[in-house]
């Protein structure tokens, strides 16, 4: 086994809070920790899933995707979540803030933004 584990996925936000409260609803995820600028969420104790972690970053400039002009503030990544039903996800997703994407490169995928800007795709698994 090797001595290094993913434990974290961190996001830069403007607010720190308000982007954590977002997954924290979209994922059923539960705070671990939290200080002024910082918060670490993660799924409820004896469920699975990756903690994820968001930090203020008073510079914070949201991505553009896809990317259209040299210069614009690229995406680094993005989060793909597993769901049962991708139109009622979708609709909920919104509902809590996010944002449909222009384009939409797959049938069994949803690509969304965040409250931040962040990218994510909503997917579900097709036979």
């Amino acid at each position: 086994m090797s001595p290094a584990r993913l434990s974290t996925v961190v996001l830069d936000a403007h607010d720190a809070h308000e982007l954590a409260g977002f997954y924290r609803r979209l994922l059923g995820y539960e705070v671990r920790r939290e200080e002024p600028h910082w918060v670490l969420i993660g799924p409820p104790p004896g469920t699975e899933g990756t903690a994820l972690a968001f930090e203020t970053e008073p510079g914070y400039v949201r991505p553009v995707w896809p990317s259209r002009h040299p210069g614009d503030q690229q995406m680094m990544l993005h989060l793909d979540v597993e769901v049962d039903d991708l139109e009622a996800e979708t609709a909920r997703a919104v509902a809590e803030g996010a944002t449909i994407a222009g384009y939409q490169p797959q049938a069994d995928v949803r690509v969304l933004f965040d409250p931040a800007g962040h990218p994510f795709c909503l997917w579900t698994e097709t036979p």
